[in-house]
């Protein structure tokens, strides 16, 4: 039987990611956060080494930047309570591990398999999945277009993923200077 699906939307420091811990932590079941994130430089090393401090030592952690569709139906389990963070980071993995980036600073038509064959798995795998999953993702929609093209890839494709998220997620949650605004809850 699927489980809650939760998203969780904000800016950069918006407090996204700690209502996301929260929220797990209320659930009442064992936790395993589920990182996309790589530390591949000592200001990554610094933001990753901080929300490891702050979580519980109970929490279980897996590292997973790119194969996430396949690492939730592993780990999901009617007890469990998953937190995905974030949404954000695995896209732009997805966006550099394949050829969308370099087709995008290239001026070309992306064509990325890999891209879309992670994104499909991703959403067909969703409402499938037992227990909770609590998803954090940024909302990159507010700002200017950006001028480079790789950084307006992103932001189209953050926005459309976050778009397809929401309408399988049972609560969406929009987070701004620490407060939490339900947007969708079923």
């Amino acid at each position: 039987m699927p489980g809650m699906n939760e998203l969780i939307l904000g800016g950069a420091r918006s407090g996204k990611s700690l209502l996301a811990e929260q929220r797990a932590h209320e659930s009442g079941r064992p936790v395993i956060y589920l990182a996309t994130a790589e530390s591949r430089d000592g200001e990554m090393a610094r933001r990753v080494a901080h929300h490891r401090q702050r979580r519980p030592a109970d929490w279980g952690c897996v590292e997973e930047p790119l194969h996430l569709a396949r690492r939730l139906r592993e780990l999901a389990t009617p007890e469990t309570c998953l937190l995905v963070d974030c949404l954000t980071l695995w896209l732009s993995n997805l966006l550099f591990a394949g050829r969308a980036a370099r087709q995008a600073e290239a001026g070309e038509a992306i064509d990325c398999p890999l891209l879309t064959a992670h994104l499909d798995d991703l959403l067909s795998t969703l409402p499938t999945l037992p227990g909770q999953l609590i998803l954090v993702s940024n909302e990159v929609g507010w700002g200017i277009v950006p001028m480079h093209p790789v950084s307006r890839l992103f932001a189209d494709e953050q926005g459309r993923l976050n778009q397809r998220v929401a309408a399988l997620c049972q609560r969406v949650t929009l987070v701004a200077a620490g407060l939490p605004l339900t947007l969708k809850m079923e």
